[in-house]
């Protein structure tokens, strides 16, 4: 045995590039997983060093207990205090809209915000406010706005209070509300000399255990120094913010605990595509392997061998991998330093590093086992043999083939047992737990047989997807003869290939699913880009009148809304009369059961929760009362939740009159007639003229649905990113095996030049192998993909329609036959390089 292992150690010594060739999957692998370890690292850090919300200079915060102006006076004159900064807050209304205002000095290092334009508050009366509230609000630098702060005991505003606009500043967050002032303003508005905290600087040098201790003698005799329960604490500001980003790094942990879960998806592939390289690169030394079986070594021998050759593999790639992602993670900072952007360095995890090394080295002794077990088995006789025919073999085997059949029924009972067990339309007290985990198990079933029974479908698969490459003359031919005469080669890497498609055909029709369903609900709740609301003063005709002859606006619809019961309940429900047919996103409404085109006079449409309170369903009759008059009605449909608006039920104008409701409207929906931010802000801004100082309050409902809309992308963004990890190790395998069977089939691309064949066909010929082999996989990754989706949305049960984003899936098709067809570019045309004469002299 250590004879046969110093030829095969001399052999990897003389060809130390087909030792990286065969792991480069396993090498990708490595370097997704650490380069996962140091973004995690490096978003952690960073996050820890600038997304808390106290001051990097803050040293020490009083906190949690009530605090006073009085204490943080006394506070500043302890010896070794550098700085006090008191926080506070006040909110407002100005007319219709919410405004809070901050304490903060906006200058200094105790500072939360910085100045961007303008100058700095000094009176009482001046503020400074953030730019998205300057487009949000108007209130821009030298504008004066009067805003009702103070409230008496019926909640009715005080005098308001006349604030300056003197300048813009920057910070953490924008919500388009905020504006900062001095404490001192902060207080006389509140009327009070409360504070939420204290933040100090000490002086250099200072001893901050006996300034610690002074703080605490301070506010524990003071005479508010209990709030909820708690005293006053003094910590340090280190831990303050360790603790204020710490939830933002359980987050971050969260988040990579997903990405987790697809690198080990990626890593699964890496060791299925280096162990059909293994077969490969095997395959081709089989007259070595029989030689040495000729002269007197023993399979086991042989196997361990090349057992140990593996490993060698897996070492050098986890090692070359590793050095590879931690080179790029220091990279990232100088680069984003270039940019203007601070992130922390990734510093140098050595344990996870080695892990790492240690997780190729076994990823690679597992795919190896198998092809090495197999070339231990050579027989002598093969000596006589050419590589290519062991390569070209089309069974399977009985024990192979009884065990992919056995595995499809498996699969087919657990989405069987999904199917028959899928929730109705409007299910109640639904756990999804255990059909997703049945899903979960049925699809790895389904892959595993297709490993099993990969062999056999791919002629098949060949045969319908291949027939245009087929029918495009000679080379097509070839390609698709060389795909399919060798079948064992073409499923082991395709079926990586159909997981990388599976995972992202799934994403894309859950997501289009979820994406469709979030908007009919946003629908319901923001069916508009704006609402205009009102409690006291009701909306006339003539508001409605001149909202609708602005330019900026389209779609405005008026509604009423009514306080009624229904006969045989008690309960206050909230009857509207909105217009689906003159709010456009009204009309996109799911419906459990019957149409809202039938809601018209003696009609309604009711929402499920008035179903589930009063038993009703379309075309029951339902008696609706409000005080001493009564209207008898019938249900024309039935919405899966709420009503529009959050009502109970809509019912026509004419009915709703007839229960007593006035002619003048609660509430108003309008959307901008322009897209973009600068859009509504016109539209917003055409309403407020509207509005005047009437105390109507405008909802900028837009904002919502943009908010979900972000969310959705950016969550379908990072797992199709993710996905891709897999879909890089795939075309990783597809260059791999093309490189590797192009040293295979030396002899016959000679003979190809010899009859004829050009340079130029050789080298289209073995590119498009390469594009098949993306066709096969993309193909059988969209029959797995698809269903599972469909079965996955509807074990949810949140009655998502099954959408299908054929624009998007054919994308993805396209993509992939490129990607791997680019895969094969390389190794083709290195084989065109190749001189007849010497190819057909190759062994």
């Amino acid at each position: 045995m250590k004879a046969v292992l110093r030829t095969q150690l001399r052999g990897v010594g003389r060809r130390p590039a087909r030792l990286l060739l065969t792991g480069l999957a396993v090498l990708v692998a490595s370097f997704v997983v650490y380069a996962t370890v140091l973004a995690q690292q490096i978003t952690e850090r960073s996050v820890l060093d600038g997304l808390s919300g106290t001051p990097e200079a803050v040293d020490l915060v009083v906190r949690k207990g009530t605090v006073t102006t009085e204490e943080l006076a006394a506070i500043a004159k302890i010896p070794g205090v550098a700085e006090t900064a008191g926080r506070a807050d006040a909110g407002g209304q100005i007319g219709n809209e919410y405004l809070q205002i901050s304490a903060d000095s906006s200058a200094g290092p105790l500072a939360i915000t910085k100045l961007s334009s303008g100058r700095l508050p000094k009176g009482p009366d001046e503020i400074v406010v953030t730019p998205r509230t300057v487009e949000r609000l108007g209130l821009k630098v030298g504008s004066t706005a009067k805003v009702s702060i103070r409230y008496d005991e019926n909640g009715k505003p005080l005098t308001p209070t006349t604030l300056k606009v003197v300048g813009v500043v920057s910070g953490r967050d924008d919500y388009g509300f905020q504006a900062f002032a001095s404490l001192p303003a902060v207080a006389a508005m509140n009327g009070s000399d409360l504070l939420n905290q204290i933040d100090l600087r000490l002086a250099a040098g200072a001893d901050a255990d006996g300034v610690r201790n002074q703080i605490e003698t301070i506010v524990a005799s003071g005479t508010t120094k209990v709030k909820d329960g708690e005293r006053p604490q003094v910590a340090a500001g280190r831990d303050v913010r360790l603790e204020e980003a710490r939830q933002a790094a359980n987050d971050v942990d969260s988040v990579f605990e997903v990405i987790g879960l697809f690198v080990a998806i990626a890593v699964v592939a890496a060791g299925l595509v280096a162990a059909s390289t293994f077969r490969i690169v095997f395959a081709q030394r089989m007259r070595q392997l029989a030689l040495l079986r000729a002269v007197g070594a023993g399979r086991g021998g042989i196997t361990w061998s090349l057992a140990f050759e593996g490993m060698l593999t897996g070492l050098a790639t986890g090692l070359t991998g590793v050095l590879l992602a931690l080179g790029a993670g220091h990279l990232v900072r100088p680069i984003a330093s270039s940019f203007g952007t601070h992130i922390a360095s990734p510093g140098l995890p050595v344990e996870p590093a080695l892990l790492t090394v240690l997780l190729a080295v076994v990823v690679t002794v597992v795919a190896v086992i198998a092809p090495a077990f197999t070339a231990g088995k050579v027989s002598p006789l093969e000596a006589l043999r050419g590589a290519g025919v062991t390569g070209s073999r089309r069974d399977i085997g009985k024990l192979r083939w009884a065990t992919g059949v056995l595995l499809v029924i498996g699969a087919g009972l657990l989405a069987a047992f999904v199917a028959t067990n899928l929730p109705g339309r409007d299910p109640k007290n639904y756990d999804p737990s255990v059909n997703l985990l049945a899903i979960v198990g049925s699809g790895g079933l389904a892959y595993l047989a297709l490993i099993a029974l990969g062999p056999v479908l791919v002629r098949p698969v060949l045969f319908v997807l291949g027939a245009p490459i087929r029918r495009s003359g000679p080379v097509g031919r070839l390609a698709a003869g060389g795909v399919g005469g060798a079948p064992r080669r073409a499923a082991a890497v395709s079926v990586v290939v159909a997981l990388g498609v599976t995972l992202i055909a799934g994403t894309l029709v859950g997501g289009a699913s979820i994406r469709i369903l979030a908007e009919r609900e946003s629908n319901s709740a923001s069916p508009a880009d704006f609402e205009l609301t009102t409690n006291d003063t009701p909306i006339g005709a003539d508001t409605v009148k001149q909202l609708a002859g602005r330019q900026e606006l389209a779609h405005v619809a008026p509604y009423r809304r009514l306080s009624v019961k229904v006969a045989g309940n008690e309960s206050q429900l909230d009857a509207v009369d909105v217009s689906f047919s003159a709010v456009p996103r009204l009309g996109k409404l799911d419906v459990v059961a019957g149409s809202l085109g039938d809601l018209g006079p003696g009609k309604v449409v009711i929402s499920g929760f008035m179903s589930d309170i009063t038993g009703l369903s379309v075309g029951d009759a339902v008696s609706v009362q409000q005080g001493s008059k009564s209207e008898k009605l019938t249900v024309a449909a039935k919405l899966p939740d709420s009503a529009p608006l959050g009502a109970a039920m809509v019912l026509d104008p004419g009915d709703l009159t007839k229960l007593g409701a006035p002619a003048t409207y609660n509430g108003l929906l309008a959307d901008a007639s322009v897209t973009g931010e600068q859009g509504r802000t016109d539209a917003r801004k055409a309403i407020s003229d509207a509005v005047g100082g009437r105390p109507w309050a405008i909802t900028v409902l837009a904002d919502q649905r943009d908010d979900i809309d972000s969310q959705l992308t950016i969550l379908l963004v990072i797992a199709l990113g993710l996905i891709g990890l897999t879909v890089l190790i795939a075309v990783v395998g597809v260059g791999t095996t093309t490189a590797l069977s192009v040293v295979e089939r030396v002899r016959e691309s000679g003979l190809l030049r010899a009859v004829g064949l050009s340079r130029g066909a050789l080298r289209t010929m073995l590119t498009t192998e390469s594009a098949l082999y993306g066709v096969i996989g993309a193909g059988l990754g969209l029959v797995l993909g698809v269903p599972y989706a469909w079965l996955a949305v509807q074990a949810l049960g949140v009655n998502a329609p099954l959408t299908l984003p054929v624009g998007q899936l054919a994308l993805v098709f396209a993509i992939l036959v490129l990607l791997t067809a680019a895969a094969g570019i390389l190794p083709a045309r290195r084989a065109a390089k190749v001189s007849p004469v010497v190819a057909l002299g190759a062994e």
